[in-house]
């Protein structure tokens, strides 16, 4: 084979990796736009009535996850199943966030932390990696991160709602998963430095409650 042949055959190898990368790309970006819709719905809660609203925003979010499924369906059919981590940094931000969206209506459900079988369920892939198409675990955990952020938020929103019992429940929860994180050994540096700023969601959730004011109407 000549150069000028090598060169061409290395060419076509390269063009079909981009038909592939595009593929995939236009599909993330309807996920992308779901998730948006997604966030639309369950940050709803944050406002004043909207604990009263949480099972019709659920059920309204969960309905957006079957859509979910269907482009997960479709992007894991746009590349060969073994090379998964090649093209895994496509969506892996997106995949993080529908985690994060799945744990955040199943907390608001059930107020208990969702599993990676239940999220891979939820999502219509697999938690096996063997299986193919799978949930990483380290986009569990992430996505988990961002669950412990939003519910600070929705702590302190609870507080001025009104609503002094939430607070309290989800600092519990929330302490709960810093014990959690604190037995995993994190060598991921990414992962490692969202997990360091979980120490200050715990203390946002608790800062209302150093209010004597806020202390004497919860305990009235």
């Amino acid at each position: 084979m000549s150069v000028s042949q090598m060169f061409i055959t290395l060419q076509g190898v390269l063009t079909a990796d981009q038909d592939i990368r595009e593929e995939i790309r236009k599909v993330v970006q309807t996920m992308e736009q779901t998730a948006r819709e997604i966030l639309t719905v369950v940050q709803g809660v944050h406002q004043g009535s909207g604990f009263q609203d949480i099972p019709k925003k659920c059920q309204k979010a969960r309905e957006h996850f079957g859509t979910v499924r269907t482009q997960l369906a479709s992007l894991k059919i746009k590349f060969p199943a073994e090379q998964y981590y090649r093209f895994h940094e496509h969506w892996r931000f997106v995949l993080q966030r529908l985690v994060f969206l799945a744990a955040f209506v199943v907390y608001l459900e059930t107020e208990t932390l969702v599993t990676r079988e239940a999220v891979a369920e939820i999502l219509g892939i697999e938690a096996d990696r063997e299986k193919g198409f799978h949930l990483d675990i380290e986009d569990y955990l992430s996505g988990v991160l961002t669950l412990a952020s939003e519910l600070s938020r929705l702590a302190v929103n609870s507080v001025t709602a009104g609503d002094y019992s939430r607070p309290l429940r989800i600092s519990a929860f929330i302490n709960e998963l810093d014990s959690g994180f604190r037995l995993l050994n994190l060598k991921n540096d990414s992962l490692r430095k969202r997990y360091d700023g979980l120490k200050y969601d715990v203390k946002k959730i608790e800062e209302p409650f150093t209010d004597p004011v806020v202390w004497d109407l919860t305990i009235s």
